[in-house]
């Protein structure tokens, strides 16, 4: 649903995340922020597309260092609604294969 936010936490062994929003054929108005610890400023991403089926959007983000959390938002109206999903796309496999790999997975809101 538009204005809908969710957070998608990655593990320092993360090195980048792909991201691909795309909506039902509506208008697609979102914002992407990357949060890298408590200290840093946020890297934002804003976009619009009339069409979020036709034009979906996607992007590769480099995630360096631990604290990593991709949030997204749907900076629509409640009757927009659009799909998301975060995952890992690069994870330094020379660290600790016992380390789990937090966020990524698929929500619609």
């Amino acid at each position: 649903q538009g204005g809908a936010l969710r957070t998608y936490p990655f593990d320092s062994n993360v090195e980048s995340v792909q991201v691909l929003l795309k909506t039902d054929g509506r208008p697609l108005n979102a914002r992407i922020e990357l949060l890298q610890g408590p200290n840093n400023n946020k890297q934002v991403i804003e976009l619009y597309t009339e069409d979020g089926l036709d034009r979906p959007f996607f992007v590769v983000i480099e995630t360096p260092g631990s604290g990593n959390v991709v949030r997204t938002v749907n900076t629509a109206p409640v009757e927009f609604p659009m799909t998301a999903w975060v995952e890992p796309y690069s994870i330094n496999s020379s660290m600790s294969g016992s380390e789990v790999v937090l966020g990524g997975g698929t929500t619609a809101f």
